[in-house]
Parts: C-alpha cells; sequence; structure tokens
C-alpha cells in the first residue's frame, strides 16, 4: 500500500528527488536550477490520452525553451516501457505531426516515490495510477501552478503555455493577468496601498495606467 503524503501546495518548496527517465538519471530540482520547469504526470503508457499529449508537448518543446522553460513526464510504468511506447509514438501521425521524437526525459517510478511526493496517486481515482497532474515550479523551486486532469479530459497545452507567459510577466513587471489575458494585453498594476496613491491614479490623465476604479486599474501594454 502506497503512503500517502501531502501533496505540495502553490508556494511550496518543490519536493527534491532522483529519479532514472528516458534521458539518464536527473537530480531536481539541482539539474534544473534558473529554469522554469513542468512536471506532468500520466496514469500508463499506450494510453489514448496521454498519447496525444506527448506528441503535443515532443511537438512544442522548441516553443517551451524559448521561454527557458524545461519538460518532465511521469509514469509509474517501467524504464522499457516508455522507451516501446516512445519509440511507437515516432510512427504514429496526429493533427500534421507526424515522427514526433520526445527528447524530454519520461520518469520511471515503478515504486511511485516520485508519485507519491507529490500527490500523484489518488486511491479514489485509482490506487496503482499516477492521476494526470501538471505542476509549473519557477527557476527558484518552487511550485506556482498545479492543474489536475481527469483521465478522459485531454490537457489544454496552449492554456499551459500562456501560464507560464503570464507567470514570467508577473515576475518581471510586478502586474497581475486579467481574466483570459494573452501576451500583448493590457495588465493589472497592484491595488493601491493608501487613500492617496488611490486618488492619485484615479485623477491622473497621463502615463500608460488607467482605472476603472481605485482598486482596478491597468498598465497600457501596446
Amino acid at each position: 500500500m502506497v503512503e500517502r503524503i501531502q501533496m505540495p501546495l502553490i508556494g511550496d518548496k518543490a519536493p527534491a528527488f532522483r529519479a532514472i527517465t528516458t534521458q539518464g538519471e536527473i537530480n531536481f530540482p539541482e539539474d534544473y536550477k534558473g529554469k522554469w520547469v513542468i512536471l506532468f504526470s500520466h496514469p500508463a503508457d499506450f494510453t489514448p490520452v496521454c498519447t496525444t499529449e506527448f506528441m503535443t508537448f515532443a511537438s512544442m518543446i522548441d516553443e517551451f525553451k524559448a521561454l527557458n522553460t524545461e519538460l518532465i513526464g511521469l509514469s509509474v510504468d517501467s524504464l522499457y516501457s516508455h522507451i516501446a511506447w516512445l519509440r511507437k509514438i515516432q510512427e504514429l501521425e496526429w493533427k500534421g505531426m507526424r515522427n514526433v521524437e520526445v527528447t524530454f526525459p519520461l520518469i520511471e517510478d515503478i515504486r511511485m516515490e516520485v508519485a507519491s511526493k507529490y500527490g500523484m496517486i489518488q486511491p479514489g481515482a485509482s490506487n496503482t495510477q499516477a492521476v494526470r497532474a501538471v505542476f509549473v515550479i519557477d527557476p527558484e523551486g518552487i511550485v506556482r501552478t498545479i492543474l489536475y486532469y481527469p483521465l478522459s479530459t485531454g490537457r489544454n497545452f496552449q492554456e499551459i503555455k500562456r501560464i507560464i507567459i503570464a507567470l514570467q510577466k508577473a515576475d518581471s513587471d510586478n502586474v497581475a493577468t486579467p481574466a483570459d489575458w494573452i501576451p500583448g494585453e493590457d495588465t493589472i498594476v497592484p491595488t493601491a496601498g493608501s487613500c492617496g496613491t488611490a486618488r492619485e491614479r484615479m485623477e491622473s490623465k497621463e502615463g500608460d495606467m488607467y482605472c476603472l476604479d481605485w482598486f482596478l486599474c491597468f498598465r497600457k501594454e501596446k
């Protein structure tokens, strides 16, 4: 029986681990210092939804690398099963994707040690498989986003990419992103910390900031 461990929460240090992968041994997060990381799990090799996801992730790897972001996959299958599955993926064609080579590491986690550290084993869904989770981890090794998907629903990879861009934007410019934000759109500045600042913002007609009310001010991005 797998010991149930409290999953890390947003703002927590990502649990450290060493693991054998399809790209050799990794020491996380030590090997990924200064990088954003998407750590994602799937229940088993040769599953149809996850096959489409791996094809999509692999086809987008250069887009993520351009965002200083590395990908790490995980399932509780063996290394040999992983290799066989990834080789089969290269033979498939879907949505214009063909000859797709998965070059990011896929963790062998037969003992479910990594999956347990990240709360990926949920007996209510399965007591032998990792659920389909996504952890976005920043260059300091801090968990910044957690997503969970049911077995029947494929992940939205454009949304995962958008999350990375939004987090990087928030960090670099000290802003937040509004609903349905996409890169290039206006962002939200932090709420005024005093009555005086709020009044100045509402009265100001200059600069790149505009307010809908004292608590909701935007910065023009164009």
